[in-house]
């Protein structure tokens, strides 16, 4: 693991700590990079399905029974 020194606003990381319930300000860095990370996925992927662009036989298919 890379050791990183950075300056960041106390007041930011005090709220950070508390909303993500950090014990120390290394774990509210850590948990708020991932978070960040998991959100940015998301929107990607959310971007990729509302591209996609079906044709009427998609639409219009017969419905499948599993059951079957």
């Amino acid at each position: 693991m890379a050791v990183t020194s950075i300056d960041i606003e106390p007041g930011l990381l005090r709220d950070v700590k508390e909303l993500l319930g950090a014990s120390s300000n290394k774990d509210a860095v850590i948990e708020s990079l991932q978070f960040t990370a998991r959100m940015a996925r998301q929107a990607l992927a959310a971007e990729r399905i509302a591209s996609r662009e079906f044709t009427d036989d998609q639409i219009n298919a017969p419905k499948i029974d599993y059951a079957e």
